[in-house]
């Protein structure tokens, strides 16, 4: 029923059956359109795990699909691998899964201190050593 309300304020003609499954996988869980979901995950800055996605669906369905695939193809080839990656991670959030958020990426708390110019020069000789340079 909310699909349907939603058709009524978003169109002027009556929808298509595949516009109706679409405005429907929205639902009230907050995910975006497909292609909207596309474009942000084309979009988003690296590190991904870092940036606030608009739902966790696209994160997911951006690594299934492959982030390295999705930045060095076209629209045409890699747009219905990520959304036939985005149509099943929909399908599972509509049956009441709770997609984990992505797990954000950290400095390390304690860096340790710089080596000194003697420690960095012995090491340095080291290295040296193991390449035979």
């Amino acid at each position: 029923m909310q699909g349907a309300k939603r058709a009524i304020l978003q169109s002027e003609y009556l929808p298509t059956v595949h516009k109706m499954l679409q405005l429907c996988a929205a639902g009230e869980n907050g995910l975006p359109e497909a292609r909207a979901a596309y474009r942000e995950a084309c979009n988003a800055p690296s590190p991904k795990t870092n940036y606030r996605w608009s739902h966790p669906a696209v994160y997911h369905a951006g690594r299934e699909a492959n982030w390295f695939f999705l930045a060095n193809n076209p629209e045409s080839v890699a747009y219905p691998v990520f959304a036939e990656q985005y149509r099943k991670i929909c399908a599972r959030v509509l049956e009441g899964e709770k997609l984990p958020a992505p797990e954000q990426l950290r400095l390390e708390d304690n860096p340790g201190k710089p080596l000194s110019k003697e420690e960095n020069a012995k090491k340095l000789a080291a290295l040296r050593a193991e390449l035979d340079l």
